[in-house]
């Protein structure tokens, strides 16, 4: 079977073959089809059914194309993968739910389903609480969404807070101020800062208090209003924490909840207060729980190689 696929310009043809075609030869050996390109043109060949499959990424892919979207490897992995797990699924759906930031990069995109349906989950709660492994992009999607928040005056200030397990929550005895104690346990939330915002933007900010960096023992007795507040790491937090933490929360603010409950630092006789918050917070409205797994790590394909090789183990054993 042949089947062809108009491109309408140099810069589709750039987008959808990728650089050496490195794209399109992707599609052709998950789909086990080939393909011509000439003249605006690309020819799949193959059987009905993967000619078909191939063509539907494909297709998906240049519409997002066609609003601005640009593919890396990861992205035509993952669009691979969900078409040959749903022919029906709408990819450019998740590539065109854009978040707005005010760094060159103009925009922050989700890259799986999953993804996608934490954005939404986060534009339509109060209380968003994330698990997942590592690479899924639980705390960069919760900053850009913040940093949204922000740019959008939703909120008039960012809350960025940690467990800082390591240090056993005694900070007083490390030598500096209080961002010089807690900033190796930030600093996974100011990479991202820093992707979406310019650094002398976040200086400002953080002079002027519109950026706040806080450890999470110091949260107690505070409420917060007009406020996007983030709390990365919660596998690291006591239910009593937890508990003191989600009652911070004041008017006309929101709150996201990142972690991984199989990475808990934790000393074995302390429960995990993400884990307990599971039951303890299930049914009530305008909380939501999502669930991310390995199929929306976005970092190096051999990163999920490595969560589900951890995966086989721990069930194994």
């Amino acid at each position: 079977m042949e089947k062809d696929i108009r491109l309408a310009n140099d810069r589709e043809a750039q987008e959808l073959l990728g650089k050496h075609d490195e794209n399109i030869k992707l599609i052709e050996k998950a789909f086990d089809v080939s393909s011509v390109f000439r003249a605006g043109i690309l020819r799949l060949l193959g059987s009905p059914e993967e000619v078909d499959r191939a063509s539907h990424v494909i297709r998906e892919l240049l519409i997002a194309a066609r609003e601005g979207t640009h593919f890396k490897k990861h992205d035509i992995n993952y669009a691979i993968t969900a078409i040959k797990e749903s022919k029906k699924l709408r990819l450019h759906d998740i590539y065109l739910k854009r978040i707005e930031v005010p760094s060159k990069r103009l925009y922050v995109t989700p890259k799986s389903n999953g993804q996608k349906e934490y954005v939404e989950a986060i534009l339509t709660n109060d209380i968003v609480l994330c698990i997942g492994p590592a690479g899924t992009g639980k705390t960069y999607l919760a900053v850009a969404m913040a940093v949204n928040a922000l740019k959008k005056k939703i909120v008039s200030r960012i809350i960025l807070t940690r467990p800082a397990i390591e240090a056993g929550e005694s900070l007083g005895y490390l030598p500096g101020d209080l961002n010089a104690k807690v900033g190796p346990y930030i600093r996974p939330m100011y990479d991202a800062l820093y992707d979406m915002v310019e650094s002398d933007m976040i200086h400002d900010y953080t002079q002027r208090g519109i950026i706040e960096v806080v450890p999470l023992a110091y949260m107690r007795g505070r409420t917060l209003n007009d406020a996007f507040i983030i709390l990365d790491e919660a596998q690291n937090s006591t239910p009593e924490q937890m508990k003191m933490f989600l009652t911070r929360l004041g008017f006309d603010s929101k709150t996201v909840i990142t972690g991984d409950i199989t990475q808990s630092d934790l000393p074995a006789e302390r429960s995990s207060g993400l884990l307990e918050s599971q039951d303890v917070l299930s049914g009530i409205n305008g909380i939501k729980f999502v669930y991310l797994k390995g199929e929306d790590v976005v970092r190096h394909e051999l990163v999920q190689d490595i969560i589900r090789a951890y995966a086989r183990q721990k069930k194994a054993g």
